[in-house]
């Protein structure tokens, strides 16, 4: 009688064991599966293309529509068949996805340029560029599938200049139609102030204010970004070369807005300004004063500064040098 039983027990000792060692293997999976989680809040993956459509107002450019969709401009361009310097006017409706698509895409990838068929927008010009529009301006900076066989028509340059040089015209919305003759200048030279650079994304960052981090990046903000102290009227400087394709105040919760285009990858965003010194089309240079901070759409004076990259908000923290 004590053998059946001693064979009783030994079973139910190897049984517990067994599920012990699963309970230890559920547990190591949920530790993997939160590490995985904390990765992808720091390196927030790409947004969906958010579809419908967008009625183009006073002061709107297609850089400040694209911004304040967060969509990649060039794909903006491409869905609504708009040529380089990206021309748009007051009423006009642009889709915010490509063409068929009335719903974002289940993938969120940018790989959506290539899908351009049919508009109804008044505007939609011919494959070919119009002739009164340069060939250079109107392929630089463009990079949708749609336009490859223009791009035929002027080989690439050896080396891509920087966007200060290659978007000197940049359309506004109900303004006097934008040339390179009626342009704004380079933005009036002042003294950039001394600071530690970094580069980054073929770019050459700063730091746009001199004062302290007040707010750190969050991916699920409504406005990602982060926050810096100061007083009203403190400089707001470039944080890079660039050339401004936004300067206003028609993006809601950002106050007095600036918009700097650094190349085809890299936008910078100031926000909340008193003043803005910068118009549409000005070139400026990294550490160059384009605003004067203020409290503009905020509770206090502070500088919004964003990095977008390809449409989406990227932690400014890792393009800025230490301090």
């Amino acid at each position: 009688m004590l053998a059946p039983m001693n064979g009783y027990l030994r079973t139910f000792a190897l049984s517990s064991a067994a599920l012990a060692l699963v309970a230890c293997g559920t547990q190591r999976s949920v530790v993997v599966q939160s590490s995985a989680t904390n990765a992808s809040s720091v390196a927030p993956a790409s947004r969906p293309a958010p579809g419908g459509s967008y009625r183009v107002m006073k002061g709107d450019t297609l850089y400040s529509i694209a911004f304040r969709n967060g969509v990649d401009f060039r794909d903006l361009a491409s869905w609504n068949h708009i040529d380089a310097p990206y021309t748009i006017w007051p009423g006009q409706e642009l889709k915010l996805a490509p063409a068929g698509s009335s719903r974002p895409p289940a993938p969120a990838t940018r790989n959506m340029t290539g899908v351009v068929v049919g508009s109804s927008a008044p505007h939609v010009a011919p494959p070919v560029p119009a002739p009164s529009a340069p060939p250079a301006q109107t392929q630089q900076g463009f990079q949708p599938a749609a336009a490859a066989t223009v791009a035929t028509a002027e080989p690439a340059p050896a080396n891509p200049a920087p966007a200060a040089s290659t978007t000197p015209v940049v359309p506004v919305a109900g303004a006097p139609a934008a040339t390179a003759s009626n342009t704004p200048p380079p933005a009036p030279a002042t003294p950039a102030a001394p600071g530690a650079t970094r580069s980054n994304g073929g770019v050459t960052w700063r730091w746009p204010a001199d004062g302290q981090l007040i707010k750190r990046f969050q991916s699920g903000d409504a406005i990602p970004g982060i926050e810096i102290s100061g007083k009203s009227g403190d400089p707001v400087r470039a944080a890079a070369d660039g050339v401004v394709v936004y300067s206003g105040n028609g993006l809601v919760g950002y106050g007095e807005l600036v918009i700097v285009k650094h190349n085809d990858s890299y936008l910078s965003a100031y926000g909340h300004n008193s003043k803005r010194l910068v118009k549409e089309g000005q070139r400026v240079t990294a550490g160059q004063q384009i605003a004067e901070m203020g409290s503009t759409g905020a509770s206090r004076d502070e500088l919004q500064f964003q990095i977008r990259k390809d449409g989406n908000p990227v932690d400014p923290m890792g393009y800025l040098p230490s301090r």
